[in-house]
């Protein structure tokens, strides 16, 4: 589907058809086409109006493509990513969005439906300001709006984060590792969507290019500051995790060491107790040391009770129990 916006006389109105003469006009002027999902038919806008170099197109047309921002001379290639968590396969789903941005023109591209495109698209008809800046400015309301998706997600990680860290210390939830590791993936996948995007948000801020004004450059510095912002806090969560995986494996290696040292005890203390009675119980005369038989089972057994006795307090003293 291609949508056409027209800024013209202070006002900025959605059109059917690009008229290539928009693309020459003055300094009152800007056009933005917006392509989504659009049909190879569709896509010949790309080539046949805009001539942009067909490297750039097969670029825009593929569905992913790393963020980057590439110069034609009279035009700016940029592709920068979108985000969608998809928290029953724990990963940060990305969709990229190519911006052609000219003088007097913005040509974005995406495969799918972008909340970021489609709240801009809904505004610009109603504010005239939005392309009546100029396209640049309206390239940063674009991408300032796609880091603000960002902020809740990075939010909602951290809140599972300090749960998973309540119920790490109090030891009373089952299958602690899974969630840890389930967690763990979902801020890698974090991480390899926010720091490509830093870097290409980085070289706009610094006007590498012309058509980046010194008044824009300050708004696209603000977008970098939040992305370096975002990518600190993914680092910093990375590391939080990393520390709440350590701390879960100790924790069960500690109480499993607690339940072996446990089932030793008892098995030590059994040792002697299990050889008096097996030695007792062979099937040939032993001394009874002048004692009837019905008197020496119950002396037998409380010198059994006396040496398990013993053997506990010497394990206490020793700290071993």
């Amino acid at each position: 589907m291609i949508s056409i916006y027209l800024h013209q006389n202070g006002s900025t109105q959605r059109v059917e058809q690009l008229d290539p003469a928009w693309l020459a006009a003055g300094d009152k002027t800007s056009v933005w086409v917006d392509l989504s999902q659009p049909t190879a038919e569709e896509a010949r806008i790309l080539s046949d109006t805009f001539h942009f170099h067909e490297l750039a197109i097969e670029d825009a047309i593929a569905e992913i493509q790393h963020p980057k921002v590439e110069s034609y001379g009279d035009h700016l290639y940029v592709v920068l990513h979108g985000i969608d968590f998809r928290a029953r396969q724990h990963y940060f789903r990305t969709q990229d969005v190519d911006f052609f941005l000219g003088t007097r023109y913005l040509v974005t591209v995406h495969p799918g439906i972008s909340r970021s495109i489609g709240k801009i698209n809904e505004l610009c008809p109603r504010d005239s300001r939005l392309l009546g800046e100029g396209p640049a400015a309206l390239m940063h309301r674009i991408i300032d709006a796609m880091v603000d998706n960002y902020r809740p997600e990075v939010d909602k990680l951290d809140d599972r984060l300090d749960e998973l860290e309540r119920d790490v210390f109090a030891g009373t939830k089952q299958h602690l590792a899974r969630r840890i590791l389930d967690f763990k993936r979902d801020v890698a996948s974090l991480r390899r969507v926010v720091q490509p995007q830093r870097d290409v948000v980085g070289r706009l801020a610094r006007r590498e290019f012309p058509f980046i004004s010194e008044s824009l450059s300050y708004r696209y510095r603000d977008v970098y500051d939040h992305l370096v912002r975002l990518s600190e806090e993914a680092t910093f969560l990375q590391d939080r995790v990393t520390s709440l995986l350590e701390a879960h494996l100790s924790a069960v290696s500690n109480q499993l060491n607690s339940v072996m040292k446990v089932l030793t005890v008892i098995s030590t203390v059994f040792m002697p107790l299990t050889f008096i009675t097996s030695l007792y119980g062979m099937n040939v005369t032993l001394p009874l040391f002048g004692v009837r038989e019905p008197t020496f089972f119950w002396a037998l057994f409380a010198a059994m009770l006396t040496i398990s006795a013993v053997m506990l307090v010497f394990f206490r003293r020793r700290g071993w129990l």
